[in-house]
């Protein structure tokens, strides 16, 4: 153990995990109340499996449980989920895959009723389907897009489908107070609604109930339970703790710290592409500790283009990120359309509020992703020479979004996979589904000269033309026309935001100038 200096005058004080209980006695007594909460009743377990220390701990527990329990007696599911994002850090996301392999061979060999589930989020809300395909900017901590789409939906879908078969489910975390203040308020919240010790209701998902064995521990009750405790399902917590170090600046991970020394605790993993932190710490510390995973560059150069400053916030800008002052670095308004997603302008501070990103960002973001995933497959080490950065489902749905939907009917993508990977495309053509060919596209820029916004517009209404011509009923077309005109209808950005503004001033003269009677005549029925 390591001695706490006070710096009083009087001798060092000792600090000893578990509030100074024995490892053996407060593993005994969990496990106890494990082994009763599980033989209660038939209601099937869901476990939240990460991959890191708080998660294999608990699931460690449940495992060691189960283990003493009479066969007869291991009677219910117990399921294991890891939600895969697809843009986890890359060696977690092989240490997790590996360890669900070993850890479903491990269980049938023991007959224990445990299930692994990988989860992944479905091809319309995988990161790069938003961020490439719709243009949604980098996730910012007021436009969250990525946590609900990628973690969320995937684990409470699976749940549901569990509470549907069963009536109920018991999810078994290992979320813990010592974590921050903000996890000890909720749980403290929670707490009040117990039915029984450590068992709370779920806010947002019916009829499930939340279990904590781990919430009392402290990072370091964590790993003395993880060192002293063989995994039992075959795999190694010294890798772990190892993983967890090589992700810590100073290269160190103390069981036991004062409270000027960082814990492996404060290792961040998730996924390689978050902009919602400053900087992707725990993988910059990866490639600075291990020369083997210098391989890892190119994902943390293409990171910190998408979070790369392109001008300011200024004071009272709404995405101003909390407790920043302006002029705070903006990340990305540039690269983005001065109109939101539907084609309209919006204003903030007689400024356009941007929108999705523009289609020459998000075909350069699709290119340096294929680059980065075509250079690690020739020089990375063999066990990731196979990495997908991103799938073929995702590429295929990228270039409908395109074509189809964004009307960018000269389909850049097969010759942007070309260009980074040297390979042909692994699609059809779609070229009796496109307006026009690639060759007259080239026409039209040409004679629009530069003026992207009104070729934009003509490509777009060729687009229109081109999806209605085939339909028995025309119903929506002149809309659909309409509409198209209205998004190109401006100059550019300043002329956008001009008609903005003063239509903004007309409508509100308008509403100051109605009388009680013109009002009840404008609301009246025809």
């Amino acid at each position: 153990m390591t001695t706490i200096p006070l710096n009083l005058g009087l001798t060092p004080v000792r600090r000893k995990p578990f509030n100074g209980r024995s490892l053996d006695e407060v593993v005994t007594e969990l496990t106890e109340e494990i082994r009763e909460l599980y033989t209660a009743d038939q209601v099937p377990w869901v476990i939240g499996y990460s991959g890191g220390k708080d998660s294999t701990a608990v699931l460690q527990l449940v495992w060691m449980a189960l283990a003493d329990l009479p066969a007869e007696q291991r009677t219910k599911a117990v399921h294991v989920i890891s939600t895969d994002t697809l843009v986890e850090n890359p060696v977690v996301a092989a240490w997790v895959s590996a360890s669900l392999g070993t850890m479903q061979d491990a269980a049938q060999a023991q007959s224990l009723p445990i299930e692994p589930h990988r989860l992944t989020p479905e091809i319309k809300d995988t990161f790069w389907v938003n961020l490439i395909g719709r243009g949604y900017p980098a996730p910012r901590p007021k436009f969250r897009w990525c946590t609900e789409r990628l973690k969320i939906k995937p684990s409470n879908s699976f749940i549901r489908s569990v509470v549907a078969a069963h009536g109920e489910a018991i999810m078994v975390l290992g979320i813990r107070k010592a974590e921050s203040q903000a996890r000890a308020r909720a749980m403290e919240k929670h707490e009040k609604r117990r039915v029984r010790d450590r068992l709370s209701p779920n806010a947002n998902l019916p009829n499930s109930l939340v279990y904590s064995p781990v919430e009392d521990w402290t990072n370091d009750d964590v790993w003395e339970f993880l060192m002293q405790k063989p995994n039992p399902w075959g795999y190694n917590n010294q890798d772990l703790l190892t993983m967890y170090q090589g992700a810590s600046g100073d290269g160190e991970c103390p069981l036991v710290v004062d409270s000027t020394t960082p814990s492996c605790g404060s290792s961040r993993f998730g996924c390689w592409t978050c902009t919602l932190v400053e900087q992707d710490k725990s993988m910059s510390a990866m490639i600075q500790n291990d020369e083997e995973k210098e391989w890892m560059l190119p994902l943390l150069d293409l990171r910190n283009k998408l979070d790369a400053p392109f001008g300011h916030y200024q004071e009272g800008d709404p995405d101003l990120p909390p407790g920043r002052k302006a002029p705070f670095p903006r990340p990305d308004k540039p690269a983005r359309d001065f109109r939101r997603m539907n084609g309209k302008v919006m204003l903030f501070n007689d400024g356009a509020i941007h929108g999705p990103y523009l289609q020459s960002y998000r075909e350069e973001w699709l290119k340096e992703l294929l680059q980065a995933q075509t250079w690690i497959r020739a020089h990375a080490p063999e066990h990731v020479q196979n990495i997908e950065l991103i799938t073929l489902d995702e590429l295929h749905e990228i270039r409908r979004i395109w074509v189809f939907d964004k009307h960018e009917v000269e389909d850049s993508l097969p010759q942007i996979y070309r260009d980074a990977t040297g390979e042909p495309f692994p699609g059809g053509p779609l070229d009796e589904q496109l307006v026009m060919g690639s060759d007259e596209m080239d026409v039209l820029k040409q004679v629009c000269d530069g003026d992207d916004l009104h070729y934009n517009m003509v490509r777009e209404l060729l687009a229109v033309e081109r999806k209605y011509r085939t339909m028995a009923r025309r119903s929506g077309l002149f809309q659909a026309l309409e509409q198209a005109v209205q998004k190109g209808y401006y100059d550019n950005h300043e002329d956008a935001v001009e008609f903005a503004t003063r239509k903004k001033k007309w409508r509100e003269d308008i509403a100051e100038n109605l009388t009680f009677d013109d009002e009840n005549e404008l609301d009246a029925p025809a």
